[in-house]
């Protein structure tokens, strides 16, 4: 289902001289990490897998990589995220094997329904197809709006679950294809407009207005159950495209001058079983937003995220997703395999 250039990264591993490598990989590529470890063996590059959840770029084992004495990581499936690397990193971005266009030409009528001039973005999945969508959908009428992004993303039109800056841009609607609901809900919050998503795998269509809905009737209720606690968690990630320990300070201060107790809390793995222990009413996640909204259901404790937080304490009053957002891109990044922390 994805593309794997095993060549091309035996050929940069040989050009660093690299002995040892680990490879880390999300779920869906596990057994194209144990393929790709088998061909490195046999080409005299030992190769140690990683075991641990992936996250995504924001979460590369390249402290891992140096701690079992490897001369590089392999970080498979994501394209690189601007971040300070321990080890001299391979980004190998997982196309997929899927031609887009047969989904959009199937779902026109429903495309159309978002205007004339609408924004395109998807994921690093689908990036490589993403200039053939926009050449289709011109020759259909529409006029097709791909932003830059900043600089958390590696190429124009791309969007992450937490960073939906390449859709903010003065089109009537946004379309994005790929699979699963969370980037395009996570569109529809941050730019307030009509947003379709277009499955390439399944051929459907689905609006996002209802689920995003739905999402925020959920993230009110955790509000509304957070109403009366007094003791807060206030949770930041160790995981270096995650850590955002100034807004996590900046969280604890508010609280504390609202009169809350509020506590600074880092963890690598953020969950709730790991936190029962202690005397808190609710916890706030500063950290990857998918943790509170996708597992806020394990937790037997209000969950909140910076946004929410504001709200509950009467700062805000229009629900907005908490997104990640980075610099400016100077520039993209190849449309393959990327090399990045490589020590003079």
């Amino acid at each position: 289902m994805h593309e794997v250039s095993t060549r091309e990264i035996l050929k940069t591993l040989r050009e660093l001289g690299v002995e040892r490598v680990l490879i880390q990989t999300p779920e869906g590529l596990k057994r194209e990490a144990q393929s790709l470890a088998d061909f490195l063996e046999e080409n005299g590059i030992e190769a140690i897998i990683s075991g641990d959840i992936n996250y995504g770029a924001c979460d590369p084992a390249d402290r891992e990589a140096r701690l079992l004495g490897c001369d590089a990581l392999i970080h498979l499936g994501h394209s690189y995220m601007r971040l300070h690397l321990e080890v001299p990193t391979i980004f190998v971005p997982a196309f997929a094997n899927v031609d887009v266009v047969p989904s959009l030409e199937k779902n026109l009528s429903e495309i159309g329904k978002l205007g004339r001039r609408i924004a395109l973005v998807t994921t690093a999945q689908h990036i490589h197809q993403l200039d053939r969508a926009r050449e289709f959908l011109e020759k259909q009428g529409f006029e097709v709006l791909v932003d830059h992004g900043d600089s958390r993303v590696s190429w124009p039109g791309q969007v992450l679950g937490c960073n939906f800056a390449a859709a903010k841009v003065d089109g009537e609607g946004v379309l994005f294809i790929g699979a699963g609901y969370f980037h395009p809900i996570g569109v529809a919050l941050a730019t307030r407009k009509p947003t379709l998503a277009v499955n390439p795998y399944s051929g459907d269509a689905v609006w996002m207005d209802k689920e995003a809905e739905r999402l925020i009737r959920r993230r009110w209720a955790q509000i509304a159950k957070a109403m009366d606690a007094e003791r807060f968690g206030v949770i930041t990630s160790t995981k270096k495209g995650q850590l955002r320990l100034a807004e996590a300070k900046r969280v604890v201060k508010l609280l504390r001058e609202h009169g809350k107790y509020a506590r600074l809390i880092a963890m690598n793995h953020i969950n709730y079983p790991a936190l029962e222990g202690f005397d808190f009413d609710a916890y706030v996640v500063v950290a990857c937003p998918r943790v509170p909204i996708d597992d806020y259901e394990n937790w037997r404790k209000p969950v909140l995220t910076p946004p929410e937080v504001e709200i509950l304490l009467g700062l805000r009053e229009e629900y907005a997703f908490d997104e990640i957002l980075g610099g400016r891109r100077e520039t993209d990044e190849p449309m393959g395999i990327a090399l990045h922390g490589v020590r003079d």
